[in-house]
């Protein structure tokens, strides 16, 4: 049972007692709490849903599209702008001893394009002439795993290198990289949200405060009870 729910039975209840034995401040607390109640549920009602006859109702749906640019504002102009991706590639770098470790992509690559450039190289020099005497370029097919292995290793030593990480940091830490990065990560942010549909919206916003949106209901039984409750003694005194 949820906060609105039993908020609104507790009201009705108080009425039935007051009614019931003619008391009419119980009577009055009940129906102002219960006139409270509603009146805070069919406000939280009216932010999501459309309600004939109501205007302004299903203001959150109806106005998605703002809602959308909003994140997006958000988004790329607070975690995504560029003091904040220059702050945090210079975090990244500080907190990395060694820095970018590009052994697994440099292993990754299929270096087999490179031996086969170095071959042709062979064939079309001075050097192919005489290695047709000795059986051409096939002769030279078994070198083919030694030199790939050899020239990864090499790109590993060369990329792990203080000179080479340096200047990475250098690149990275550029203004024009980071006025690359910046459209693409606006573009990935851009689409995701170009996803979102006013049910999507609306659910969203629903996640983010329905906890929070019982307690409206309950606060205005409440107050409604009080005011109810004074509104039966002043005439008294």
């Amino acid at each position: 049972m949820n906060k609105s729910l039993l908020t609104n039975l507790l009201s009705l209840i108080v009425m039935a007692c007051g009614w019931f034995f003619a008391l009419p401040w119980l009577w009055a607390m009940g129906l102002f709490a219960f006139s409270g109640a509603v009146t805070n549920w069919l406000a939280i009602h009216m932010l999501f849903e459309k309600v004939p006859l109501l205007y302004g109702s299903g203001v959150i749906p109806a106005r998605f599209t703002e809602f959308k640019q909003g994140i997006y504002d958000l988004i790329m102009g607070q975690f995504f702008s560029k003091e904040n991706l220059q702050r945090l590639l210079a975090e990244q770098h500080e907190q990395d001893a060694v820095s970018l470790k590009l052994a697994p992509v440099i292993e990754a690559i299929d270096l087999s394009p490179a031996f086969d450039a170095l071959l042709e190289t062979v064939q079309k020099s001075s050097l192919g002439g005489m290695l047709a005497m000795f059986g051409g370029a096939q002769m030279l097919v078994p070198l083919k795993q030694p030199f790939i292995e050899n020239l990864s290793r090499s790109l590993v030593e060369l990329a792990d290198s203080p000179d080479v990480q340096q200047q990475i940091k250098n690149q990275l830490h550029q203004g024009d990289t980071i006025d690359l990065l910046q459209p693409k990560i606006a573009a990935v942010v851009e689409a995701r949200l170009a996803e979102l549909t006013p049910a999507m919206v609306k659910d969203i916003v629903q996640q983010m405060i329905r906890q929070h949106l019982g307690w409206l209901v309950v606060w205005g039984g409440v107050f409604g009870a009080l005011i109810g409750l004074l509104s039966s003694i002043v005439p008294a005194i």
